[in-house]
Formats: C-alpha cells, sequence, structure tokens
C-alpha cells in the first residue's frame, strides 16, 4: 500500500502523564448557540430564566444540527450576540450559577429500541466531532451508504494536545463498550481502532483489551502529521481511498474520534448530554500545563488563570492545535463543544514572505499530492476552471504546506480563500 506524504513534527505531548483535573464551577458560563458544523440553534429559554444541569437550552428546526445544553444550574441573565474565532455571529445564552447544580429532570437514559431512536438519542445528546471539526454525530451515524468499517480516530497527531489520549489512558472500557454499542446498532461487522505509534502505552492497553474479540482491530498509525485527518486515517487504516466529491460513507466506512464513542456511550447509561468538554491547557505562557474537564460556556482567561498563566505576558492565544488551531481575538471567549486545547504563547513571530522559488516541498509534504504552490498562483488570478482542475476541494488544510514553504508563503490560508471560490452544487 502507498504511503501517504506528510511532516515530522515536534511532538511537544508535555501533558500526556497530566491526569485530567475537574475546573471549579464558574460563576458564570456563557453557551453559544452554535458550536458545530451545523446550524445555529434558537434559545429556548428568556432573561431571568431559572435553567438546571443538563437543560436544553437550545435547538433548530434544521435536521443538520445539533442542540444545546446547560452545564450549570442558575438564572439566565442575558441573551446577548457572539461572534466566534471565524467571523460567524449567533446568540449566547449567559447564565449566572447558582452553586447547587441541581440535575435536570430531562436528564434520564435514553430509550433505545432500532437504528432510528438510536439516532435519535444521539442527536438529542448533543453530540459532535470532540477531536475538532465539530460535524454532528447523528448525521455521521445516518447515512445513506452501506457502511462494513467503523474506524475509532485515536490518532490525536497535532503537537501539544494530548485531550484524547487522557481519554484513552482514563476511560478505556467506555471507548470499548462504545465501540461495541455504535457496532450494534449500525449493524456494522467491523471496527478498528486507529492510533499513533507515540502511544505505545494506550497500543498495548487496547491490545490486550481487544484480545479476544476479533470484530475490533487495533491499527498502529506512523508517527507523522497529519495522521488523523479523515481521508488519511481511511487509507492508512483500510486502504480505501475518499474520491473528490464523495463521504466516507460511499467508500463504505464511518470515522468517529475516540473521545465521542466514548461520550456517547456515557450518555445512553445516564442521560446527561454534552456540557463538559476536557481541552490541554499548554504553551510557554501557561505556567503549570493540564488536562483540565471544564463546564461548555467557562472563559478562556479562568481557565489559563487556573494554570497558572501570567495574562500579560499571552502575546498569542490558540484554540485547537499550532496547525489548525484558530487564533483567539478575545481571551473571554468561551469553551465550546469543539475545543480540544487552548495553548498560550509568550511570543509571535510574523514571518517575512517572499516569493515562491519552485522548490516543491509543499508538493512533496501535502498527503493528498495536490500542488500549494499552483493553487497559489491559480488563485491570485481567480482562475476557477485551473482551481479546479488542480483539486483544490480536496484540500483538508492540515497546514503541512505552509509549515515547510523556505518562502513563509500562506499557501493553507490561500487554500481555503480558493476553495471559497469555487461554486458549490
Amino acid at each position: 500500500m502507498k504511503k501517504l506524504n506528510g511532516i515530522k513534527l515536534k511532538h511537544r505531548k508535555n501533558t500526556e502523564n497530566s491526569s485530567t483535573v475537574v475546573f471549579p464551577l464558574p460563576q458564570k458560563v456563557r453557551i453559544p448557540m452554535s458550536m458545530t458544523m451545523g446550524a445555529p440553534c434558537q434559545p429556548l429559554v428568556k432573561v431571568g430564566d431559572e435553567v438546571k444541569v443538563g437543560q436544553k437550552i437550545g435547538d433548530s428546526d434544521v435536521p443538520f444540527s445539533a442542540p444545546v445544553h446547560s452545564g450549570v444550574s442558575g438564572k439566565v441573565v442575558a441573551l446577548t450576540d457572539y461572534r466566534n474565532a471565524m467571523g460567524a455571529v449567533c446568540k449566547m445564552v449567559e447564565i449566572e450559577t447558582d452553586g447547587q447544580q441541581t440535575i435536570s429532570d430531562e436528564v434520564k437514559p435514553p430509550v433505545v429500541t432500532d437504528k432510528e431512536s438510536f439516532v435519535k438519542a444521539v442527536r438529542e445528546s448533543g453530540a459532535c466531532g470532540l477531536g475538532g471539526a465539530g460535524f454532528p454525530t447523528h448525521i455521521k451515524l445516518n447515512p445513506k451508504a452501506d457502511i462494513d468499517t467503523l474506524i475509532i480516530n485515536a490518532a490525536e497527531c497535532e503537537p501539544y494536545i494530548t485531550a484524547d489520549y487522557r481519554e484513552m489512558m482514563e476511560n478505556p472500557q467506555d471507548i470499548i463498550n462504545g465501540i461495541n454499542m455504535v457496532k450494534s446498532q449500525l449493524g456494522i461487522k467491523c471496527a478498528k481502532l486507529a492510533i499513533e505509534s507515540n502511544k505505545p502505552e494506550a497500543i498495548k492497553n487496547f491490545t490486550e483489551m481487544a484480545e479476544n474479540d476479533d470484530t475490533i482491530d487495533i491499527i498502529t498509525l506512523p508517527s507523522s502529521y497529519p495522521q488523523g485527518a479523515e481521508k488519511v486515517i481511511i487509507y492508512n487504516s483500510t486502504g480505501r481511498i475518499v474520491n473528490e466529491g464523495t463521504l466516507p460513507a460511499d467508500a463504505g466506512v464511518i470515522v468517529m474520534n475516540v473521545s465521542t464513542v466514548a461520550f456517547l456511550y456515557r450518555y445512553m447509561q445516564t442521560g446527561m448530554p454534552l456540557v463538559t468538554r476536557r481541552l490541554t491547557i499548554d504553551g510557554n505562557a501557561v505556567g503549570e500545563p493540564k488536562n483540565v474537564s471544564a463546564i461548555i460556556g467557562t472563559s478562556f482567561r479562568e481557565l489559563l488563570e487556573f494554570c497558572k498563566t501570567d495574562i500579560d505576558s499571552v502575546k498569542k492565544l490558540i484554540a485547537g492545535g499550532p496547525m489548525m488551531g484558530m487564533s483567539v481575538p478575545d481571551i473571554d471567549m468561551p469553551v465550546v463543544k469543539t475545543s480540544n486545547a487552548l495553548l498560550a504563547f509568550n511570543h509571535y513571530d510574523e514571518r517575512k514572505t517572499s516569493n515562491c522559488i519552485r522548490c516543491g516541498r509543499c508538493v512533496r509534504v501535502c498527503p493528498l499530492g495536490l500542488m500549494p504552490a499552483d493553487i497559489d498562483r491559480a488563485y491570485k488570478i481567480r482562475n476557477i476552471d485551473e482551481l479546479k482542475q488542480l483539486k483544490v476541494m480536496l484540500c483538508m488544510n492540515c497546514g503541512s504546506c505552509t509549515y515547510v514553504c523556505p518562502a513563509n508563503r500562506k499557501l493553507a490560508e490561500t487554500n481555503q480563500l480558493a476553495k471559497a471560490l469555487i461554486p458549490r452544487k
């Protein structure tokens, strides 16, 4: 099987042995009504309402969406507009906590009798891809195509981030139970738990746990970036290729994040929806890097202070990993469902860009064999036909091309701008 391209990065997994610490209950949470790739929700509460833990506070009639729940009990004090790191605006519910953490009557294990009720329960949980992409999980688990393979993405290939690794080390049985649950409900014959080779203890543990189960294979992935990208992990786990314009389901595969499948198992047992998030707090401005479990809506500022960060020294703040994360414009932005890391750095180096020297490094490292330098040129002259021929829509925004470019060209950024020029069918 042909080896896909990629790059070697320093792992910097400083918190891999840092057990998850529960962040104390904040005095206030600010919960956006849009935290996934789906349609934004509308608030189901108004100012002055009392809410409880696990209560649904936002929903949408659009199928491609996931409801929003409160992780605290308290009083709604404001409904405001919220602008996320990408500039999109949605409503946000602000809740002052009462310190009681009273559980809502809505929180009870769902009744699941068939695939339809299972998918409905998954939607009610508010689940989305917890690896960072945020695709609504109930949509992924209800494909039109026939599925024969479930891939659990445990690569966690970006530097610094160890949130998924701590899930594997702290809740391994939830992961195995979740895999078996999804296989059973969807009638999938085979599951593959794909883990990067830089996590030997997790590989050893799961190999032993699945030793007598011939429906779960433990796949050891190369320790190179971007192993966790969907098309890459499908190819390296099954040899199957997801062609341009098609979905993993068209190749008979569903890919789920390892933390997502563990959460779903716990939800089916307890009925507690997605109201907390484990994220890695790291970077050279952080005094005590940690893996923290925080209630969704907690501010980034509070998490950084909890990890002994000198806020005044922070010059660069990234939500997510250093390769695919988003620059944070406001330190008081809240934790959302897709927050898997918060990286704070005490310096910011803006590299000077120069002309392309046609070295071909960007082509050699692209895992999908694209030609970023040519895409960059075609974008600058707005040649849509050429962009289509260069298959720009295949770009997964892994950032490898930008990382290796000796001219410091922002190729990954250009790729995303170029994709926006292509008319959607």
